[in-house]
């Protein structure tokens, strides 16, 4: 049997440059302390031996960790798993966050802490003595809790706030919601909907209250009423059903829904079945999150592709960058998400969508 090859560490690379492990620890860490010469020397023995720096090497200088650490909402990630749902937000949070920390030869983890109060301060604090991350991302509703926020801060660990814009510790970087909304909202008024329902998300995400206020004044500028067509929901597919039920029932039900998430809209999906309405010629859906279920559902819902993993990226960069010494923006909101056109919209049947 052929002997397993072995890997070439951060000593083959000492030994063969004659150098001690530090020197060739500050040449992979791009400290300035370092000759010309001698990082000609020890990069030709990387280049040699074919050796891939590894954290442990990195983190031999004493000063990095080269480890971002990005902190998820633990139930419902969870939630969603067990119910082999997945969960699409994760997913371009590693996509646009560990190609961006690849780049710089950092790398990213998630860990997803509790969000109620009495289990945080030990689920970070475990996290933060065990990994040492150089920066953390927080999403939400993590990015608003201001015991989280304050741990960070009093750790002097630069963080960033995705779906925050509160001015403070952290650098605050989000989405642009708003206008989200307001596309989605205008999108169904050009096909004629004049009762145009909305269903928010949980009150503890910062999200929620900015789509559902950009709802309410797209509304008012349309000159739409809104009174009773605002339903609750807690971005799972149960609330999105019981949100639907009051919304499509009625003499004054609603000709089309707008769901802040695509659970939600799955809910109001099976909802509009139950009670024999055809989407979309009895009523039109759309989703403000794009995940790939939506694709594949019948029919396939028009959405509103929220940009996660530019966001993530974008945070990673705001984290490198403090590390180096450069001064945090102010605010930071991304590159506006896109609408992408399904099956799910369509004219209202007659006159249904008059006010």
């Amino acid at each position: 049997m052929a002997r397993r090859r072995q890997s070439v560490t951060i000593k083959h690379v000492a030994a063969d440059a004659e150098v001690s492990l530090q020197t060739v620890s500050r040449v992979i860490n791009k400290e300035p302390n370092v000759s010309a010469s001698m990082k000609a020397r020890v990069q030709a023995s990387i280049d040699k031996l074919g050796y891939v720096p590894s954290i442990a090497a990195q983190r031999m200088s004493g000063s990095r960790s080269y480890l971002i650490l990005a902190l998820n909402d633990r139930d419902r990630t969870i939630e969603h798993w067990r119910a082999r749902q997945g969960n699409d937000w994760v997913d371009q949070m590693l996509l646009g966050g560990m190609l961006r920390c690849a780049e710089h030869g950092y790398r990213m983890l998630i860990e997803l802490v509790d969000t109620r109060d009495e289990h945080i301060e030990r689920e970070l604090g475990a996290a933060l003595a065990s990994l040492q991350p150089d920066g953390v991302i927080l999403t939400q509703p993590h990015s608003a809790n201001p015991k989280i926020v304050g741990m960070l801060a009093k750790a002097n660990i630069p963080f960033v706030r995705v779906g925050s814009r509160r001015q403070g510790e952290g650098i605050p970087v989000s989405m642009d919601e708003e206008r989200s909304t307001r596309i989605a909202t205008e999108y169904l008024h050009k096909f004629g909907h004049r009762k145009i329902g909305f269903i928010s998300g949980p009150p503890d995400y910062n999200v929620s209250g900015w789509r559902e206020k950009s709802w309410f004044s797209t509304m008012q500028d349309l000159g739409l009423e809104t009174s009773g067509r605002r339903a609750e929901g807690d971005f799972s597919v149960t609330s999105g059903m019981d949100a639907a039920r009051g919304l499509l029932t009625g003499v004054n039900r609603c000709s089309a829904i707008i769901s802040s998430n695509d659970q939600m809209a799955f809910g109001a999906l099976k909802v509009a079945s139950e009670l024999g309405l055809e989407v979309p010629e009895d009523v039109s859906i759309i989703s403000l999150e794009n995940s790939p279920g939506v694709s594949f559902c019948q029919p396939p819902l028009t959405a509103i592709d929220q940009p996660v993993a530019e966001a993530t990226a974008l945070a990673v960069e705001l984290i490198i960058n403090a590390l180096r010494g450069a001064s945090p923006p102010k605010n930071v909101i991304v590159q506006p998400a896109t609408l992408i056109e399904r099956e799910s919209v369509a004219p209202p049947r007659c006159a249904s969508g008059s006010v």
